[in-house]
């Protein structure tokens, strides 16, 4: 049968005409349908890690502070002149934390960096809370940071590693005093030491001795003391609120004789205490009496660490001075003639 169907003519041309019809067929739908993923998936989005927060600044002191650093061209006093309004004032108070370690007159170069950052108190005085000054022909930085330390009536101030700037004396004329603000190291015109201090501190004598003379020359001593100790030098005491002692009286070291004051040629409170020998020959303080650095307990110095951390901080991020308020300008009308 089979050979009778391929026997009949054009039917082995029609059978191979179907095949390719059908073999074209399942090529196209073969063609058409999707091809298998060959690549590899992407994969899934990850979330952004966290970004590390910026490091805070660290906290200054709070109130309106101002700071500058200033590079030493002239004199400390020019220098910080040139750099803000109240240079003469910085400088002064500047210049009194240095004064002990530094020779400000021979050892100073240009160059020279020196740095401070001060407040106006309620009471209107200008009051440095940071000062340092860098040193290049002794390589070093001296710092001083203004603080409290437990048990004292007054701040005073202190370098990096908790020890006063200020030495003090040993067997001091007065204990409670703020600052000692003249040295006949740093005013060699001024013939005593002078100690900052409230009217009414107690002032006592530093050695045995016997009064010699009170309240002379009252204008420029106001009410004032003048004592021998035992080994013939002369102590005077000056610009006193009240004499507890009287000529003739003999003292024992220690003895309260008199309580502090403004009287007589005086700007401020304090006490001069000042020293002679009998010919009248002034001799220094601090030579004759030794002195004595103050160190921080370890107690405080948590506190105080975080004190010189605001202050350091109030140097390298020094606030911006505020912009001068400008006055509106009020419209001038001119009237205009009608013609």
């Amino acid at each position: 049968m089979i050979r009778k169907l391929f026997a009949k003519p054009g039917v082995p041309w029609l059978l191979l005409a179907v095949s390719l019809v059908v073999i074209l067929a399942l090529v196209f739908i073969r063609g058409s349908a999707p091809a298998p993923q060959t690549t590899k998936p992407a994969a899934a989005a990850q979330p952004a890690a966290p970004q590390a927060a910026a490091p805070a600044l660290a906290a200054v002191p709070e109130g309106e502070w101002e700071a500058v650093t200033v590079s030493l061209k002239h004199t400390p006093s020019q220098d910080f002149g040139d750099a803000s309004v109240d240079g003469d004032l910085v400088s002064a108070e500047w210049a009194r934390l240095f004064v002990w370690d530094v020779d400000l007159r021979r050892q100073l170069n240009p160059g020279d960096v020196m740095r401070a950052g001060w407040h106006w108190t309620d009471e209107a005085e200008l009051e440095i809370g940071v000062a340092t000054l860098k040193v290049n022909k002794l390589g070093k930085t001296f710092r001083a940071y203004r603080f409290l330390a437990p048990g004292d009536k007054y701040p005073s101030y202190w370098n990096e590693q908790g020890a006063e700037v200020a030495r003090r004396l040993n067997d001091s004329p007065i204990e409670d005093y703020e600052q000692v603000t003249s040295l006949l190291k740093d005013r060699p015109t001024h013939k005593g030491m002078d100690f900052k201090t409230d009217v009414g501190t107690e002032v006592n004598c530093p050695k045995a001795g016997v009064v010699l003379r009170s309240n002379w020359n009252w204008s420029a001593n106001g009410n004032c003391i003048e004592v021998q100790f035992e080994d013939g030098t002369i102590a005077k005491f000056l610009h006193l609120s009240e004499n507890r002692v009287k000529v003739g009286d003999k003292l024992t070291a220690g003895q309260i004789i008199a309580l502090s004051g403004n009287t007589g040629h005086s700007t401020g409170a304090h006490l001069h205490y000042q020293l002679n020998t009998a010919d009248g020959r002034v001799i220094d303080p601090i030579d004759y009496h030794g002195t004595t650095q103050r160190q921080l307990d370890a107690g405080s110095l948590a506190s105080f660490q975080a004190t010189v951390q605001k202050f350091d901080a109030l140097l390298d991020n020094p606030p911006k001075p505020a912009a001068p308020a400008v006055e509106p300008v009020a419209a001038i009308v001119v009237p205009v003639a009608k013609r």
